[in-house]
């Protein structure tokens, strides 16, 4: 069947790329997850945890064991914001910036061993219907 073929190459190309990341982070000891969060607070500091939990569409205790990790490891610290003492504002500190840059180049390099195996001007269609597929909703 067509369905079971497409699905199970989603599946197969989404597990693929899940690996390589992993790899790629490993030896930063770094998951992906928590590199999306470095990512954010990077550009974005002061957000607290749950912003960037409505951001990445985790769950708020999925956000607090990756925010804490990255606490533990001293890459990312905790404040109290300005206003409200109970919220926590996080920030990147200047290790949690050196592991965002060395991360993202490494995600970088695996994406573009991942696109060569495209055929010549296939990348912007697959984006394309990427894009459309996420963008559709359940």
């Amino acid at each position: 069947m067509i369905e079971r073929e497409l699905e199970d190459g989603l599946r197969r190309a989404a597990a693929q790329q899940r690996a390589v990341a992993e790899r790629a982070l490993a030896d930063l000891d770094l998951t992906p997850a928590q590199l999306a969060v470095l990512c954010i607070v990077s550009e974005q500091p002061g957000l607290s945890a749950a912003e960037v939990a409505r951001l990445e569409r985790l769950t708020p205790p999925t956000m607090s064991v990756i925010v804490g990790n990255l606490v533990r490891k001293k890459a990312v610290e905790k404040r109290p914001h300005p206003d409200n003492a109970r919220v926590q504002q996080l920030s990147v500190t200047e290790l949690g910036a050196r592991l965002y840059r060395e991360g993202a180049e490494r995600l970088l390099a695996s994406q573009r061993r991942m696109r060569s195996v495209l055929p010549i001007g296939a990348e912007a269609l697959v984006k394309q219907w990427l894009r459309a597929v996420a963008e559709s909703g359940p």
